[in-house]
């Protein structure tokens, strides 16, 4: 079971302009139902418990990424849902595969499981939560993995981790398809793509189209290793997208987003411009063997912009 991303909208900003708190969930619906009705196949969000950088100052507002997404699972049609990716040491394994199973019950099957090893350290100190050594979370992924599969899989779930495990424990009713996509984020050679080639159904990668042609090649190494098809696996890689009518109206975006402070790394690297470069310079990740792309948009409020954006990236990721 593939993950089901070719072009997957990531918001991981909810400030919109002169949008107040009782009416971002609204503009949230038609951001997600125009993205429906432009070529993605997915919406993500992130799972944080406030803001990161570089996207925001911390005090800006962030929402429970499962709980937003079972709303706009009730306000959309067709729209893959999911976090990009649930932090591993959040919540227990056994809980957060019975939250999926409950978004994928409430959007008629349309859920996928991100998940990673984590990272953020500020909000660990700032929620209370534990935060184990880097090569400790891993270890937790990996357990995480084998729990969240056998919750969507099996009639009960036994799993005897050294970190976490579940006991004959129930998960009824079961995922709509029977299981559910896993993703996992990162692109830790060493570590994460082992994961990704022994467990998962999807992975999401960083960087440039080189960097993620030598990527996908250490991904095949290990699915060598542990004799997987990599054809079984939805390679994405994640992105920021500046998209304007010309070339000029994207290029007074990328203005407006270092006049707000984004770090000029961050500037540098979105792909930007009118559709038809926006299209060639995203090309380049298909090119290389990038199945999908994830990407976010610092106005993914205006409901023009995502349009665009879908109607130009939606052909370039087509199957």
């Amino acid at each position: 079971m593939r993950a089901p991303i070719t072009l997957d909208l990531h918001l991981p900003n909810f400030n919109y302009p002169d949008v107040g708190p009782e009416a971002v969930f609204e503009r949230l619906v038609d951001i997600a139902t125009t993205a429906e009705a432009s070529g993605f196949t997915s919406i993500s969000l992130m799972d944080h418990f406030h803001q990161i950088p570089p996207v925001g100052p911390a005090e800006n507002w962030m929402f429970d990424g499962s709980t937003m997404l079972a709303g706009l699972a009730g306000r959309t049609s067709t729209i893959a849902l999911g976090l990009l990716v649930g932090g591993v040491t959040y919540r227990n394994p056994a809980l957060h595969a019975k939250i999926t199973t409950t978004l994928d019950i409430i959007s008629g099957g349309r859920a996928f499981h991100g998940i990673g090893a984590g990272w953020f350290e500020d909000e660990h100190k700032a929620y209370g939560f534990a935060m184990p050594s880097l090569g400790t979370r891993f270890e937790i992924l990996e357990e995480h993995l084998q729990i969240a599969r056998a919750m969507f899989t099996q009639p009960r779930a036994t799993v005897a981790g050294e970190h976490v495990h579940v006991t004959e424990a129930y998960n009824n009713p079961k995922p709509l398809r029977g299981d559910i996509p896993i993703l996992i984020g990162g692109s830790g050679e060493r570590k994460t793509l082992r994961l990704v080639a022994q467990y998962a159904d999807g992975c999401n990668l960083f960087g440039d189209p080189e960097r993620a042609r030598h990527l996908l090649g250490v991904l095949e190494g290990h699915c060598e290793t542990v004799g997987r098809d990599p054809s079984e696996i939805t390679k994405t890689s994640m992105a920021t997208i500046v998209i304007g009518a010309t070339h000029e109206a994207a290029q007074a975006k990328l203005d407006w987003m270092r006049s707000a402070g984004v770090p000029e790394e961050r500037v540098a690297a979105a792909i930007a411009g009118d559709p038809d470069t926006v299209a060639q310079r995203a090309a380049a990740f298909r090119e290389v063997g990038i199945e999908g792309l994830t990407f976010s948009m610092p106005d993914a409020h205006d409901l023009e912009a995502v349009a665009l954006a879908g109607k130009a990236l939606a052909p370039v990721f087509a199957a």
